[in-house]
C-alpha cells in the first residue's frame, strides 16, 4: 500500500498501480517526462534548509497548476563522490539533473549562523569545533561535486550571505528563468 506522498508522486509521474497486478503502468506515455531534479548544495549554515522550506511552498503551487512542471529538490545531496556515483548508477535515464542550486557563503558567516542556531536548536554539532570539521569535510568532499557541475554549466550560484528574503528573491528569479 502506498502512502499519500507515494501516490502523489506516482500521479505527478503519470503512473498507476492496478489492484490486481501491483505493477506500474504508464497512463499517458506520450506525455511522460522524466522528473527534473535540482540538487541544493552549500556549506553548513549557508541556508539550504531555510530556503528549501520556502521553495517547496512555491513548487507546490506551480505543480498544482501544471503537473508537467515536475521539479524535485534534493537538499544536501550529493555530498561526495560516492553519493554522485550511486545517483548516476541508480537514476541514469530515470531523472535528469536540471541544475545545482549552490548557496555560496563565507565560512565565518556560516559558523556564526550555526552558533546562533545552536542556542535554540539543540543540535550538538552546532559548536565551533564541530563546525570547522564540517566545513573542512564540505570543502574536501562536496565542493568538488559543485565544481564538476560548474564545468557542465549546471550551477546556479547564489550569494547566501544576504538576508533570508534577499536570498529567496534570487532563488525565485532562478526558478522563474529555469522554468
Amino acid at each position: 500500500m502506498l502512502n499519500r506522498c507515494g501516490r502523489r508522486l506516482l500521479h505527478v509521474l503519470g503512473l498507476s498501480f492496478p489492484l490486481l497486478t501491483g505493477r506500474p503502468l504508464f497512463l499517458f506515455p506520450h506525455r511522460f517526462m522524466k522528473p527534473q531534479v535540482v540538487f541544493v548544495l552549500g556549506g553548513p549554515g549557508a541556508g539550504k534548509g531555510t530556503q528549501c522550506a520556502r521553495i517547496v511552498e512555491e513548487m507546490d503551487q506551480t505543480m498544482a497548476a501544471n503537473a508537467q512542471k515536475n521539479k524535485f529538490l534534493i537538499d544536501g545531496f550529493p555530498r561526495n563522490q560516492d553519493n554522485l556515483q550511486g545517483w548516476n548508477k541508480t537514476m541514469d535515464g530515470k531523472a535528469d539533473v536540471s541544475f545545482v542550486l549552490f548557496f555560496d557563503c563565507n565560512n565565518e558567516i556560516c559558523i556564526e549562523r550555526c552558533l546562533e542556531r545552536g542556542k535554540s536548536s539543540g543540535r550538538s554539532d552546532d559548536n565551533r569545533e564541530s563546525l570547522e570539521k564540517r566545513i573542512q569535510t564540505y570543502l574536501q568532499s562536496t565542493k568538488p561535486i559543485i565544481d564538476l557541475y560548474e564545468e557542465m554549466g549546471k550551477v546556479r550560484k547564489i550569494d547566501a550571505s544576504k538576508s533570508v528574503d534577499e536570498v529567496f528573491d534570487e532563488v525565485v528569479k532562478i526558478f522563474d528563468k529555469e522554468g
